[in-house]
């Protein structure tokens, strides 16, 4: 958390680089919003600073309608920190509490339920409960004003355990019944029939250089799980993905408007909302701080000019830790096969999209992998591993060393992209401590300099990148 004088210049400046990063209240309106609102700023006196919406929630402070600071990118700082706070908010945002409660989220970061209330309280003044209630409610305000679902089954969808639980939190979250929320919603665009897909807006902060994302996802394309289409600067990727709940057909557009990119999500099962989006916004790296890193990596000589040509670039993560895990060992061409021989047929194809990624458990069970996938997928399939987003990134690492075929290499790949560390060398690679806590981005800003794509038309495909 910032400081309190800059977080009010800040507010005065409407400055969006702290989007998401603390949100400021106003006693006398009893509304929280985003750094950047446009409204009047209010005078120092009367403003509460806070670290997450959670925190302004629970002081009683209801969201702003015209900022909607429940839309705004999620704080960089939880992709950076490795401790049990910055696991529990990676957890959190990816359902885990909807899902196993706040003893499944304790259970899995090795911590006792109050151990991980105290310090999440602590930190960013919120527990684990009220940091899932803000998630559920920003969930349900999507879902009510971008689709035709029924209110009831919104409920349910965006986590909620009971429908008046939800409208409970709607009121004091929005100020208004689920009913008027929907109502007040704008009217740019048609409600999305349920069959058609939701319809979103995946917020960024800074410069976002969405080009060079879909680049290398084009070169990397395993066939009937992923496909991007369209010409250079206008594609579309679209790919499949195993949630939770069922499986989900995702699309994310490349050309940005204003600080977000456009995305339709088909859910198998609505419950899966709240994991699809996060599992996106991990692959583009929407959460970074691109002027953080940018302000780090251009004080160098040899990056200066990469940065000052591509600012904002991001380092894609993984929509499947354990499909990115299994493709790091094999590249596009087998994982085509093994998609064809285990992956699970959707009910029906969308286009070339015919499958989904083949579970760990098939693919340890197959008697025609490579002996290394195989080690990989039985040790993800019994849990000896594991990739969520709550994982201690050293014990996973650790893991997968000691796992038959992997590499240094390897597992530095799977370091930097299926658990999202920002700050990741391979070994042998010429990465000088100057660059940390950001070298996993010099190296995507050295290798996309090294490798352009010729525009308008992707690479071939080949191994997933492992550096420089």
């Amino acid at each position: 958390m910032i400081d309190e004088e800059t977080g009010y210049e800040a507010v005065r400046s409407r400055d969006g680089r702290f989007d998401g990063e603390f949100f400021f209240a106003v006693e006398t309106t009893g509304i929280y919003c985003r750094p950047s609102c446009p409204a009047v700023t209010p005078k120092r006196r009367n403003v509460r600073f806070y670290p997450t919406a959670a925190a302004a929630q629970g002081a009683g402070f209801r969201a702003c309608r015209r900022c909607l600071p429940d839309a705004v990118p999620g704080s960089a700082e939880w992709n950076v920190r490795a401790d049990v706070v910055g696991r529990a908010m990676r957890m959190i945002g990816d359902g885990i509490v909807d899902r196993e409660g706040v003893a499944g989220l304790a259970q899995r970061l090795g911590y006792s339920a109050r151990q991980v209330q105290r310090q999440l309280t602590a930190e960013v003044g919120a527990g684990p409960v009220a940091l899932a209630r803000a998630q559920r409610a920003h969930t349900a305000r999507v879902l009510l004003q971008t689709t035709l679902l029924p209110i009831t089954e919104i409920a349910f969808a965006a986590g909620f355990a009971s429908v008046r639980q939800f409208n409970d939190t709607i009121r004091a979250v929005y100020a208004a019944t689920p009913t008027e929320l929907r109502a007040s919603a704008p009217r740019r665009r048609a409600p999305a029939a349920p069959a058609s897909g939701i319809p979103l807006r995946l917020a960024f902060r800074g410069p976002c250089q969405s080009g060079a994302v879909f680049d290398l996802l084009a070169a990397e394309a395993v066939p009937g799980v992923e496909e991007v289409s369209g010409a250079h600067g206008r594609r579309t990727y679209r790919r499949t993905l195993r949630l939770p709940y069922g499986q989900a057909i995702v699309a994310v557009d490349e050309r940005s408007h204003g600080g977000w990119l456009d995305a339709r999500i088909r859910l198998g099962d609505p419950r899966d909302l709240t994991t699809a989006v996060q599992r996106l916004r991990r692959l583009f790296d929407l959460d970074a701080d691109p002027y953080a890193v940018d302000e780090r990596l251009g004080r160098d000589p040899r990056l200066a000019p990469l940065v000052a040509a591509r600012p904002g670039l991001r380092s894609p993560g993984a929509a499947d830790p354990e499909e990115l895990a299994v493709r790091a060992l094999v590249g596009a061409a087998e994982a085509g096969r093994l998609v064809t021989a285990y992956g699970k047929a959707l009910d029906a194809p969308c286009g070339t999209l015919t499958h989904v990624f083949p579970e760990p458990a098939a693919l340890a069970d197959a008697e025609d992998v490579p002996p290394a996938v195989s080690a990989l997928a039985t040790a993800l399939a019994d849990g000896t591993l594991r990739l969520d987003a709550g994982v201690d990134r050293d014990d996973a690492q650790e893991t997968l060393l000691a796992l038959p075929g992997m590499d240094p290499r390897t597992v530095a790949l799977i370091r930097a992209r299926a658990l999202g560390d920002p700050d990741v060398a391979p070994p042998d690679a010429d990465v000088p401590d100057t660059w940390r806590p950001w070298r996993s981005y010099a190296l995507r800003h050295l290798r996309t300099a090294s490798r352009p794509g010729p525009a308008g038309r992707a690479e071939q495909a080949e191994p997933l990148e492992t550096g420089v």
